[in-house]
């Protein structure tokens, strides 16, 4: 018997059990066999604090402070380590940087470069793909491992209890209590965390909660050599003002993404080969690299609600079933901040003071917010 049971031992799931057993007992509830399987171990995350709709980039200023300065004895190392991001446009799109650069936060300014500039900044890049482009000198690298894992520390330290192989079966509300059927067991708790990510809507309706109309969309990425010769790990990360592609330096490598956003069941996800293609096809047209050999290929699931902001509170309709759900692909920048508002909601029924401040609104990531929209199998059994 727990106050808490949190379902899903990703970033989010790993996060809020930790900031829970602060205040009780937790059952963190992974179906895989290791936590953060899926989307949370694919993630190679920058912490841009410009990126995203208005609620979102208040979420991610929210989570600054905990990643620059985590508690004493949180994490081994630093969590962040400087990067930054160029932007670049190709002719006719130059307007795109001037939204860039007039819409970033004033702690965290975005500012032009000429194409000659950004040519020297990043020298992979070929000249006629740059007819401008910004910088943004306050996007940083998140080691995500480290930060999922001091997580996982810091939750088993305060006498957490983490069930890896649990794929629940069934969800069931008995006397008051919540009763989570598992792969050879049954946990009970007070409170459920649907943390799921790309399942949550599927541990929504075990619950019999309303369905958000989650949509886990695909996004895959490869590795490649770098050019022969070049010192590239300081490089900043790369993206484009019209589309979603980017590359970035990783362990002496580079890894690229078409930024493929390809809506899909959620599961195991795996790169099609079409998507590598299309990578590697945008590396050799916007770089001088030669792509002779894909080091490594992935894929991972990002879920999202139709106003791509995250899910975060009470159902509304069950009383004490707690989404934490849609972080798109901001789930690891929005990590602690989150972790600390849900916490705050659960106990408090209110938001952090410091969220407020920022501008995000109990009202913009409750659940309350969309239309319940019918699960697959209603639809189907309609029809």
């Amino acid at each position: 018997m727990y106050h808490y049971a949190v379902i899903g031992a990703g970033i989010a799931g790993a996060s809020v059990a930790f900031e829970l057993a602060q205040i009780g007992t937790v059952a963190l509830i992974e179906a895989e066999s290791r936590a953060g399987y899926h989307s949370t171990g694919r993630s190679a995350a920058l912490y841009t604090p410009n990126y995203g709709n208005a609620v979102v980039r208040g979420i991610n200023a929210g989570s600054g402070p905990f990643l620059v300065d985590p508690p004493s004895g949180f994490a081994d190392h630093p969590l962040l380590s400087p990067r930054g991001l160029l932007t670049i446009a190709g002719a006719g799109q130059e307007a795109r940087l001037d939204t860039i650069v007039a819409s970033a936060a004033d702690e965290a300014p975005v500012h032009h470069l000429s194409a000659t500039q950004a040519l020297a900044l990043v020298p992979l890049l070929r000249p006629e793909v740059v007819a401008a482009a910004s910088y943004e000198s306050g996007v940083m690298d998140i080691d995500v491992d480290a930060l999922h894992q001091a997580y996982l520390r810091g939750f088993k330290a305060l006498d957490g209890h983490l069930l890896c192989n649990a794929r629940v079966r069934g969800i069931d509300r008995r006397a008051g209590q919540w009763s989570i059927e598992v792969a050879g067991s049954t946990v009970e708790a007070a409170v459920v965390i649907n943390a799921a990510g790309a399942w949550a809507d599927e541990i929504g309706a075990m619950a019999g909660a309303r369905t958000l109309g989650l949509v886990p969309k695909r996004r895959s990425a490869i590795v490649a050599d770098a050019p022969v010769g070049m010192s590239i790990q300081s490089l900043p990360a790369v993206d484009m003002a019209d589309s979603e592609a980017y590359l970035k330096p990783e362990a002496g490598l580079i890894m690229a993404s078409f930024g493929d956003e390809t809506p899909t069941e959620p599961q195991d996800a795996q790169p099609e080969e079409l998507d590598i293609a299309l990578a590697a096809d945008w590396l050799q047209r916007h770089t001088v690299i030669d792509v002779c050999r894909i080091a490594h290929s992935w894929a991972g699931l990002r879920t999202f609600v139709s106003d791509g902001a995250p899910v975060v509170g009470f159902d509304g309709a069950l009383d004490d079933f707690f989404w934490l759900a849609a972080q798109g692909g901001y789930g690891i920048m929005m990590g602690p901040a989150l972790a600390k508002a849900s916490k705050s909601l659960i106990r408090h029924n209110r938001l952090p003071d410091d969220l407020e401040q920022r501008g995000v609104s109990q009202s913009a990531i409750s659940p309350a917010r969309l239309s319940e929209v019918p699960s697959r199998s209603a639809i189907e059994s309609s029809t």
